[in-house]
């Protein structure tokens, strides 16, 4: 039986090797990974009134595509701000206005919500360095999105937005971690994953 720790540090080395993997990328690979990956999104949160989702970085699927391509849909879109201190995200509704925040990341500028807001969310999108096909999330590490998802409806769908060689057959879990639901791939599109 894998012990906690060990799951820990499994986790450790798949988020290292995921890092370097995406700094490698080209920005060819990345800028069509981001056009494939907003329609595919347009076409999945299509007739959504209320989602959270957030702001890609540099490496990640979607970056600047993503959040200007939602205007589209005419929906409220929630993006998530990092507090100066504490490990709760809060969200903002995206108006057209980005600026940097805490690590550097762009948040939206205007009124703060809560902690709780993500739960008026009928899809959340989220961030991820992989998948698993059982909705398994690996992350960065801080724990930010297992906390935020812990606010979601249960009847809510949580999609994770991964490059195609990042959907994987199984990824170690912790007890906190938070599932998904679904995947946005590149060249998959929007898939359904398979609960435990």
């Amino acid at each position: 039986m894998t012990t906690v720790p060990d799951v820990g540090a499994a986790k450790s080395a798949l988020r290292a090797r995921h890092l370097a993997r995406r700094r490698a990328r080209p920005q060819a690979e990345r800028d069509a990974a981001a056009a494939a990956v907003a329609a595919a999104l347009l076409h999945g949160l299509c007739g959504t009134r209320v989602f959270a989702a957030f702001v890609p970085d540099p490496e990640e699927p979607g970056h600047g595509r993503l959040p200007a391509a939602f205007t589209q849909l005419g929906a409220r879109v929630l993006l998530p701000v990092v507090p100066g201190e504490g490990a709760e995200l809060g969200w903002a509704v995206d108006t057209g206005r980005l600026a940097p925040g805490r690590f550097g990341l762009l948040e939206p500028v205007g009124p703060r919500l809560g902690p709780t807001a993500i739960g008026t969310a009928d899809v959340v999108v989220v961030p991820a360095l992989a998948v698993s096909r059982d909705g398994v999330r690996l992350g960065r590490g801080g724990g930010y999105y297992d906390r935020a998802l812990l606010h979601v409806r249960p009847d809510a769908v949580v999609v994770a937005v991964v490059f195609d060689d990042e959907l994987l057959a199984e990824l170690p879990a912790e007890p906190h971690d938070q599932r998904v639901t679904a995947v946005v791939t590149p060249s998959g599109g929007w898939q359904q994953l398979t609960k435990p």
